[in-house]
């Protein structure tokens, strides 16, 4: 989106108490950049951005991590009920970094866990972070045995601008879309944004507005879009449509290759 919105302040600390939302459903959406734009500024009303030391967007780098099979891929993929998703996220910003493991609970809601992290260590899984997620895994359902398969697989990275709506729901604006299999291959949508609703159940009224523009939720996943463009060799149903339409003219270019294939474990603590 070109210019920032005019839309009012709200602190880090405000944000959190009003919508935290670490159980919610999450609705996503991929439109252009132009688009996103007009439906926001119909929509701003009452809306705040969060702002930090007088910054409204920032730098996120996430590091997903998956099997040689990409097991986490093909759960996601094939939506299966005890799907996982194990990143770590780094505030590029604030220099901050999270080990995050994503699951579904039955009733479809999305449950977010996470553990402070070293940013030294984001490509690379701790004995702690190793055993506090193996345990959450085993929680799952899952051999505990899998966190010793998992190794860093792909890169997602893009600005973002967080949004604090009237009804108590939050949303995301993510801009500068890449993502790299951490060589030399990477893919990006410089042109499109994705929005992402974040709300305790019902839509929200950002979800509505772009309801009666004709955008409907993509089940867009960065993870699994982005594994999915990089790995074509890779089943690619669920997201079909974002890869024969966004995605068939997104840009492939070389990237600045990345520590992530160096294994899973570091002797850092």
């Amino acid at each position: 989106m070109n210019g920032a919105l005019s839309l009012e302040a709200v602190s880090l600390q405000e944000l959190v108490s009003q919508a935290e939302l670490l159980t919610r459903v999450d609705r996503k959406y991929l439109l252009s950049g132009q688009a996103a734009r007009k439906i926001l500024e119909s929509t701003g009303d009452g809306m705040r951005v969060l702002e930090i030391a007088g910054k409204r967007e920032f730098a996120y780098d996430s590091v997903y991590f998956d099997t040689p099979d990409h097991l986490s891929y093909r759960l996601t993929a094939q939506r299966r009920r005890r799907r996982f998703k194990l990143r770590t996220r780094s505030y590029l910003d604030t220099g901050t970094t999270f080990l995050e493991l994503k699951t579904k609970s039955g009733r479809g809601a999305t449950v977010k866990q996470r553990i402070a992290h070293s940013p030294d260590n984001r490509a690379r899984l701790t004995r702690e972070g190793r055993a506090h997620m193996g345990s959450l895994l085993q929680g799952q359902g899952h051999d505990p045995r899998l966190i010793d398969r998992l190794h860093p697989s792909l890169v997602s990275r893009y600005h973002r601008t967080t949004l604090l709506l009237p009804d108590g729901s939050r949303a995301t604006v993510d801009t500068h879309l890449a993502w790299s299999d951490g060589t030399h291959r990477g893919v990006s949508l410089p042109h499109h944004v994705i929005i992402e609703s974040k709300s305790a159940g019902p839509p929200s009224r950002l979800d509505l507005a772009l309801w009666r523009a004709g955008h409907r939720p993509s089940g867009m996943s960065k993870f699994g879009t982005g594994t999915a463009a990089l790995h074509p060799e890779l089943p690619s149903n669920k997201w079909a449509r974002t890869l024969r339409g966004p995605f068939s003219t997104a840009r492939t270019a070389p990237t600045t290759p990345i520590s992530i294939a160096t294994g899973t474990e570091s002797n850092n603590k």
